[in-house]
């Protein structure tokens, strides 16, 4: 890779314990956890009701039997099915992110009997063929060519051109079944739509009946300030992609979600798509009990009202070293800096780690560096993390501009 996505210094760190919106080396040295496991921590590190719920079950059964029912996995379908928007109301669930996106893929070619997908430069969504097939990336992508057919990608934000390439696919009788985007793109440098995109994009969907599947894996949840951010444009999905957060930062779960509508193709044989630990009561207990926090606690407000907090003094921050910051941006506390270039963003990420702050780069470049802690972080953490930017950027300025003058000379 051009560049490193993680970065420490002559100090590598051993993650040793966790808690809040923290975690502790194996020399107590501690850190402001503002990466958040890539969107995992929403509720924080080890929440004491997400791990009492793991362990209460780890009383009664460990791994389902998987030939008799398992009451837990219709308890987190029914209340799946009740918090996410429009008619959503039929699960399945998976182990994670990329699970998640091959079962909505799968899902949208069944039932519109269509194999075009059409994605956007820019997404991420996993790593499995499928999924993969959906991500933009040329470096993960071109080891594992040819990938999944079918699949075509179009500038992120532009709904003419996604019209355009739809109606050209229908005239030459390549028909799409669906369109998979993220509210905001993560891996791609935490880029928020323009204004009413989400509203034109259902309106095509609708005119040329291909299925909206919306990736909430990073989104989902409250991070945005929404507890899921397609909540923020007023449109409701046909296809809903959920993971990381879902297992409250304790056990790995995802799941996708559907209409009764939809749903249909797979009941006469729902061995069409299946899994051996997707849906184990472990996971879906502690996802349980991470909504019911999300809820109580009422993390999407909290991650709103951080955001409005932290973001604006982010902003005047970076507005203060334009040689080396170009834009900061985000919603709730999903947050990017970009920075002139990869190698200030590296340097900007390491000053970070050794100041006790952790976050990383984008899996599209080192140039934009992610903020995503977990929702309870508090303000004092947040001021914090404001102090040790102030910190590193002075001295990555002052690293850069001395370069420059040597250069110069």
């Amino acid at each position: 890779m051009e560049y490193r996505k993680s970065v420490s210094s002559d100090y590598t760190a051993v993650e040793w314990m966790d808690s809040g919106a923290n975690f502790t080396d194996i020399y107590g040295r501690v850190f402001i956890d503002c990466l958040g496991g890539y969107g995992i921590f929403n509720v924080g590190h080890r929440h004491p009701k997400v791990v009492e719920a793991v362990k209460n079950q780890l009383k009664h059964q460990a791994l389902h039997g998987q030939e008799l029912l398992d009451p837990l996995r219709a308890m987190l379908a029914q209340l799946l099915a009740a918090i996410t928007p429009g008619d959503l109301q039929y699960c399945f669930f998976t182990n994670s992110g990329t699970e998640s996106v091959e079962g909505a893929l799968k899902l949208a070619r069944l039932h519109t009997k269509r194999t075009g997908i059409i994605a956007t430069v820019g997404a991420f969504h996993g790593k499995s063929l499928g999924s993969l097939s959906a991500t933009s990336k040329s470096i993960f992508r071109e080891p594992f060519m040819p990938l999944v057919p079918g699949f075509h990608h179009v500038p992120y934000g532009d709904a003419k051109v996604l019209e355009a390439v739809i109606a050209s696919a229908k005239f030459t009788g390549e028909d799409v079944a669906a369109v998979i985007l993220e509210p905001i793109q993560g891996e791609g440098g935490v880029i928020i739509p323009p204004d009413g995109y989400f509203k034109q994009v259902r309106e095509i969907c609708d005119r040329y009946d291909v299925l909206l599947i919306v990736d909430e894996v990073q989104t989902g949840l409250g991070r945005t300030g929404k507890l899921f951010g397609i909540e923020h444009y007023g449109v409701k999905p046909d296809i809903m992609c959920l993971a990381k957060p879902l297992g409250g930062g304790v056990m790995p779960i995802g799941a996708f979600i559907s209409t009764k509508e939809i749903w249909q193709e797979m009941i006469p044989n729902p061995f069409l798509h299946s899994t051996t630990f997707g849906g184990n009561p472990l996971a879906c207990s502690a996802a349980i009990a991470a909504i019911n926090v999300t809820l109580e606690e009422k993390l999407p407000e909290q991650a709103a009202e951080k955001g409005n907090y932290f973001i604006p003094k982010l902003l005047d921050l970076m507005s203060q070293y334009p040689d080396i910051c170009q834009e900061g941006r985000g919603r709730g506390l999903m947050i990017g800096m970009e920075f002139t270039s990869n190698e200030a963003g590296y340097e900007v990420a390491k000053g970070l780690f050794e100041n006790g702050v952790l976050v990383a780069g984008t899996l599209i470049n080192a140039k934009t560096i992610r903020i995503e802690p977990p929702l309870i972080i508090t303000k004092t953490e947040l001021d914090r993390v404001l102090e040790v930017l102030k910190i590193v950027f002075t001295n990555v300025s002052r690293k850069f501009n001395s370069k420059r003058i040597i250069q110069r000379e």
